[in-house]
């Protein structure tokens, strides 16, 4: 991963993708809805920044 990458939880996310995709049967339903309230906004927020940085 590239440091200077303007998604602060970057690594966390790509980490969280591969549990999902290869731990299924142990994903944590609590967990992921933690996730959904407490880092997606934060993600929404630095993504609409790149997005208009891009136009």
């Amino acid at each position: 991963m590239n440091p200077n990458f303007p998604i602060s939880e970057a690594r966390r996310i790509v980490n969280l993708r591969n549990w999902v995709i290869h731990s299924y049967d142990s994903v944590d339903s609590v967990i992921i809805w933690g996730i959904i309230h407490k880092d997606l906004p934060l993600l929404q927020r630095q993504v609409k920044e790149l997005l208009e940085i891009g136009q």
